[in-house]
């Protein structure tokens, strides 16, 4: 009888035993291990780096961005499938295998280009081509004659900003230079003056006078009406 009562007692404590073993190793394969995922995404045929690449644990929604050169680093955790993106370039997949024991993961992604062809799109304001190429062959272009440009060249408008434009600085300094080389010449007596553009006070005018005197070109000559 006392047999009876104490393998009553012992059953339940096993299966407690029992319960709390298989529940601890379950927890322990649930538990996966976290890995520092590192690594460069390149291009397949030069192997420069990617900026801007995005490294993305899907299911978990986390992830990270390429650095100037390509390198990222990102905590995954093992068993985790990382897909790398890139615009202009194929997805590509790396998954950390699920019993991996070391707690970093390194690789060199090589993106290979994905090149889309879009089909041509042809944009026109008309329904058809055909109303296009008609509406264009009425056109009818403007003349010059009173158009803007035509109204810019109008001879009293340039005068108007002729004489309204300031002076430049080198319109100044040639206007002086010329001055000063008037005023020197003036004084040398090879200048533009009174004296000089008189011809009656000219002495080389008088000697250029008596020289035609004397060559006789002032002489009236035959069939020549003066």
């Amino acid at each position: 009888m006392s047999v009876v009562v104490r393998y009553k007692f012992l059953f339940p404590a096993l299966l407690v035993l029992v319960w709390a073993a298989f529940s601890s190793a379950a927890q322990a394969q649930g538990q996966r291990r976290v890995v520092q995922f590192t690594g460069i995404v390149a291009t397949g045929d030069s192997l420069l780096g990617v900026p801007g690449a995005t490294v993305m644990v899907p299911q978990a929604g986390r992830g990270t961005a390429t650095n100037a050169y390509g390198y990222f680093s990102l905590p995954v955790l093992a068993g985790d499938s990382i897909v790398i993106r890139s615009l202009g370039y194929r997805n590509q997949w790396v998954v950390i295998p699920l019993d991996y024991p070391r707690q970093s993961y390194s690789v060199i992604v090589q993106l290979k280009e994905d090149a889309t062809m879009l089909p041509e799109v042809r944009i026109f304001p008309y329904v058809t081509e055909r109303d296009f190429k008609k509406a264009f062959l009425a056109l009818r272009l403007p003349t010059e004659r009173g158009s803007r440009t035509a109204e810019n060249l109008n001879e009293e408008i340039m005068k108007r900003i002729f004489n309204n434009a300031p002076v430049t600085s080198m319109g100044n300094y040639r206007q002086t230079m010329q001055q000063q080389q008037f005023e020197r010449d003036r004084r040398m007596g090879i200048g533009p003056s009174v004296q000089a553009n008189n011809p009656l006070l000219n002495p080389f005018s008088w000697l250029q006078l008596i020289k035609q005197v004397k060559d006789g070109e002032f002489k009236k000559k035959e069939g020549v009406d003066y």
